[in-house]
C-alpha cells in the first residue's frame, strides 16, 4: 500500500468497524457487509455534488453538440479557427469542453481509498479485522478464485454477487446510449462489454471489495439515470 494513503485508509477502516459495531445488534453476523454496503453509500453520498456537476457538464455538452458540429463544419481548413469559436460558445453557455474532468479526478482519490481498504490485508500494522467477518459463513477476505471451495456451498454466496454485478452491468450496458444514435463498429461492441468487467474483478478480489464494487456500480447506475436525465433522453 503506497505508504500516503495510511492515513485515509486508517480512518476509512475505523468508519467502517465502527458501522459494524453499531449494526451488530440488528444485523448480527451481517453486520460486517452491512456497514460496506451503508458505508460505500455514505461515500458515494458525499460526493454527489462534484456527480451533479459531471452531469450538469454532460448535459451542456449534449445541448451544444449540434452547435459545435456546425462550428467545425465551417471551420473544417481552420482548425485554429474552430476550437476559438467552439471555445466561445462554450464559454458564452458557462462552461467548457473539459468542464466535469475536475469533479471526476477529485472522486478517484476517494475510491483509492475506499477500494484499498477492502484489499488490504493489514491497516495500521495490524491485521484488517473487517475481512476476518463473514458473509453467510464466508469469510470477507476470502477470494472465489483463490479459495478452495470455489464450487462448494461458499461458492453460492460469490455466485449471488456475480449475478448482482451481471444485471447492474446489463442495466449500464443497456441505458449506455439510450436517446443517442448508438455508434457503430467493434470499439461501440467493446464500450457495452466493459461493464461486464467487474463480473470478472469480483472473482479475484475480496468478497468485502466485491460488496463494495457492486453497491458503488449499483449506485453509479442508479444516478447517471436520475441525474444525466436530460443527456440520456436525446
Amino acid at each position: 500500500m503506497l505508504a500516503v494513503l495510511d492515513g485515509p485508509v486508517r480512518v476509512a477502516y475505523d468508519l467502517v468497524t465502527g458501522l459494524t459495531s453499531a449494526l451488530h445488534p440488528l444485523a448480527g453476523g451481517l453486520s460486517a457487509a452491512l456497514a460496506i454496503v451503508v458505508f460505500t453509500a455514505g461515500i458515494r453520498l458525499a460526493l454527489l455534488p462534484l456527480s451533479r456537476r459531471q452531469a450538469a457538464a454532460g448535459r451542456a455538452r449534449q445541448r451544444l453538440a449540434p452547435q459545435v458540429e456546425a462550428l467545425r463544419r465551417r471551420h473544417r481548413d481552420d482548425p485554429v479557427r474552430a476550437h476559438q469559436e467552439v471555445t466561445a460558445l462554450y464559454r458564452a453557455e458557462g462552461t467548457s469542453m473539459f468542464a466535469g474532468i475536475g469533479p471526476a479526478l477529485l472522486q478517484m482519490p476517494v475510491f483509492t481509498v475506499v477500494y484499498r481498504l477492502f484489499l488490504s490485508p493489514a491497516v495500521g500494522g495490524h491485521a484488517n479485522l473487517l475481512l476476518a467477518n463473514t458473509l453467510f459463513g464466508v469469510p470477507l477476505g476470502s477470494r472465489w478464485l483463490l479459495s478452495p471451495g470455489a464450487f462448494g456451498p461458499h461458492g453460492l454466496v460469490f455466485l449471488a454477487l456475480f449475478i448482482l454485478l451481471a444485471v447492474v452491468a446489463w442495466w449500464t450496458s443497456r441505458r449506455m446510449y439510450a436517446g443517442q444514435p448508438a455508434p457503430a463498429g467493434p470499439l461501440a461492441r467493446a464500450m457495452r462489454l466493459l461493464p461486464f468487467g467487474t463480473v470478472a474483478v469480483a472473482a479475484y478480489v475480496p468478497l468485502a471489495a466485491g460488496l463494495y464494487l457492486l453497491t458503488s456500480t449499483a449506485w453509479s447506475t442508479a444516478e447517471r439515470a436520475i441525474l444525466w436525465r436530460g443527456v440520456t433522453a436525446g
